[in-house]
């Protein structure tokens, strides 16, 4: 079974991800009997027939698309998925701290795609807690890039409260 990290541990991941061949369309595309992550495309198109199904399934977005996509789904999906396409494509970052704190989204958000160890600490501040590298990286080396910083200054989805503020109260060193 793959393995991948979340909640900064390495763990055995049940999930597939489902990408279309390009001659598959999201109505023809044969859909697995095991957990899936499905393109929003194939979600959208057969949602339906996934859901009367009861198999497991959450839904990945790409780069391109916004969680906005999903807003009325959001309590069904237990995984969603942000997809970066290559290491230089940050849109994905977006996604995921939309995902948090306007749809309030307490569910599993898994980064996959083009994910690499430097991506980790940043992905988890953006609220992501669950990270599918690159099947070419070693997952123990990519555990680093989580405690690659000690404390942060800004306020994000894994610290609401600037370094400033925490200080300010006692509640940092």
């Amino acid at each position: 079974m793959p393995k991948i990290i979340k909640h900064a541990r390495i763990v055995d991941d049940p999930w597939q991800v489902l990408r279309l061949a390009t001659d598959e369309t999201p109505a023809d595309v044969h859909l697995p009997h095991t957990a899936t992550l499905l393109p929003l495309a194939v979600w959208r198109a057969r949602r339906n027939e996934w859901l009367a199904a009861g198999t497991p399934v959450g839904v990945w977005l790409a780069a391109d698309e916004g969680p906005e996509a999903l807003a009325d789904d959001l309590a069904r999906l237990p995984v969603i998925g942000v997809d970066f396409p290559k290491f230089t494509d940050g849109r994905s970052y977006s996604s995921a701290r939309l995902l948090r704190e306007r749809y309030a989204y307490t569910g599993e958000i898994r980064a996959i795609g083009d994910v690499l160890q430097d991506q980790l600490f940043y992905m988890r501040r953006c609220g992501i807690d669950a990270y599918a590298l690159r099947a070419d990286k070693d997952l123990e080396q990519a555990l680093a890039g989580l405690r690659a910083f000690s404390d942060s200054y800004q306020a994000a989805v894994d610290q609401p409260r600037p370094l400033f503020q925490r200080r300010l109260h006692g509640e940092a060193a």
